[in-house]
Protein backbone atom coordinates (compact mmCIF):
# COMPACT_ATOMS: atom_id res chain seq x y z
CA UNK A 1 0.00 0.00 0.00
CA UNK A 2 1.62 3.32 -0.96
CA UNK A 3 0.92 5.50 1.96
CA UNK A 4 2.22 9.04 1.19
CA UNK A 5 2.32 11.12 -1.94
CA UNK A 6 -0.20 11.39 -5.50
CA UNK A 7 -1.09 7.82 -5.23
CA UNK A 8 -1.63 7.68 -1.69
CA UNK A 9 -3.88 4.57 -0.73
CA UNK A 10 -3.56 2.12 -3.60
CA UNK A 11 -2.73 -0.91 -3.53
CA UNK A 12 -1.08 -3.49 -5.70
CA UNK A 13 1.38 -6.06 -6.37
CA UNK A 14 5.28 -5.22 -6.19
CA UNK A 15 6.56 -5.96 -9.74
CA UNK A 16 10.51 -4.83 -8.91
CA UNK A 17 12.33 -3.20 -6.23
CA UNK A 18 15.90 -1.19 -7.02
CA UNK A 19 17.58 -1.44 -4.08
CA UNK A 20 20.37 0.50 -5.11
CA UNK A 21 17.91 3.61 -5.38
CA UNK A 22 15.67 2.44 -2.79
CA UNK A 23 13.12 2.27 -4.98
CA UNK A 24 10.15 -0.02 -6.07
CA UNK A 25 7.89 -0.52 -9.00
CA UNK A 26 3.93 -1.30 -8.05
CA UNK A 27 1.33 -2.61 -10.73
CA UNK A 28 -0.96 0.44 -11.61
CA UNK A 29 0.44 2.88 -9.11
CA UNK A 30 1.95 6.10 -10.13
CA UNK A 31 1.11 5.71 -13.87
CA UNK A 32 3.36 7.85 -16.36
CA UNK A 33 2.67 8.68 -19.79
CA UNK A 34 5.59 8.22 -22.65
CA UNK A 35 6.02 9.08 -25.92
CA UNK A 36 7.75 6.28 -27.96
CA UNK A 37 9.42 6.73 -31.73
CA UNK A 38 8.44 3.93 -34.09
CA UNK A 39 11.72 1.63 -33.93
CA UNK A 40 10.94 -0.48 -37.05
CA UNK A 41 7.80 -1.85 -39.26
CA UNK A 42 6.68 -3.88 -36.40
CA UNK A 43 6.95 -1.62 -33.24
CA UNK A 44 4.60 0.81 -33.88
CA UNK A 45 5.38 3.72 -31.11
CA UNK A 46 2.98 5.77 -30.21
CA UNK A 47 1.80 7.07 -26.27
CA UNK A 48 3.00 4.20 -24.13
CA UNK A 49 1.32 4.41 -20.00
CA UNK A 50 3.68 2.34 -17.48
CA UNK A 51 4.61 2.69 -14.31
CA UNK A 52 6.86 4.35 -12.62
CA UNK A 53 8.97 4.22 -9.20
CA UNK A 54 7.99 5.02 -6.11
CA UNK A 55 10.24 5.79 -2.86
CA UNK A 56 10.07 2.52 -0.77
CA UNK A 57 10.50 4.38 2.20
CA UNK A 58 6.56 5.55 1.11
CA UNK A 59 4.65 2.23 1.03
CA UNK A 60 4.24 -1.01 3.72
CA UNK A 61 3.26 -4.20 3.00
CA UNK A 62 -0.31 -5.52 4.06
CA UNK A 63 -0.79 -8.38 6.26
CA UNK A 64 -2.66 -11.42 5.18
CA UNK A 65 -4.09 -11.97 8.83
CA UNK A 66 -5.26 -8.75 9.58
CA UNK A 67 -5.59 -6.75 5.88
CA UNK A 68 -4.01 -3.52 7.39
CA UNK A 69 -0.53 -1.74 6.11
CA UNK A 70 1.91 -2.94 8.60
CA UNK A 71 5.53 -2.79 9.76
CA UNK A 72 7.42 -5.56 9.29
CA UNK A 73 9.49 -7.74 12.17
CA UNK A 74 12.35 -10.65 12.24
CA UNK A 75 11.45 -13.89 14.21
CA UNK A 76 13.46 -16.23 14.65
CA UNK A 77 12.71 -20.20 14.31
CA UNK A 78 14.13 -22.99 16.22
CA UNK A 79 15.99 -24.76 13.39
CA UNK A 80 18.07 -21.33 12.55
CA UNK A 81 16.06 -19.84 10.18
CA UNK A 82 13.92 -16.88 10.29
CA UNK A 83 10.58 -15.34 8.94
CA UNK A 84 9.15 -11.79 8.29
CA UNK A 85 6.21 -11.40 10.71
CA UNK A 86 3.53 -8.65 11.11
CA UNK A 87 3.63 -6.05 13.84
CA UNK A 88 0.43 -5.04 14.17
CA UNK A 89 -0.99 -8.49 14.78
CA UNK A 90 1.61 -10.55 15.35
CA UNK A 91 1.33 -13.66 12.93
CA UNK A 92 4.18 -14.99 10.25
CA UNK A 93 3.40 -12.89 6.86
CA UNK A 94 6.14 -15.62 4.67
CA UNK A 95 5.29 -19.47 4.25
CA UNK A 96 8.33 -21.35 5.65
Amino acid sequence: MVMRGRARGKTGKVLRIVTEKSRVYVEQVNMIKRHRKPRSTTDAGGIIEREASVHLSNVMPICGQCGKPTRVGRKALEHGGSVRMCRRCGQQMDGV
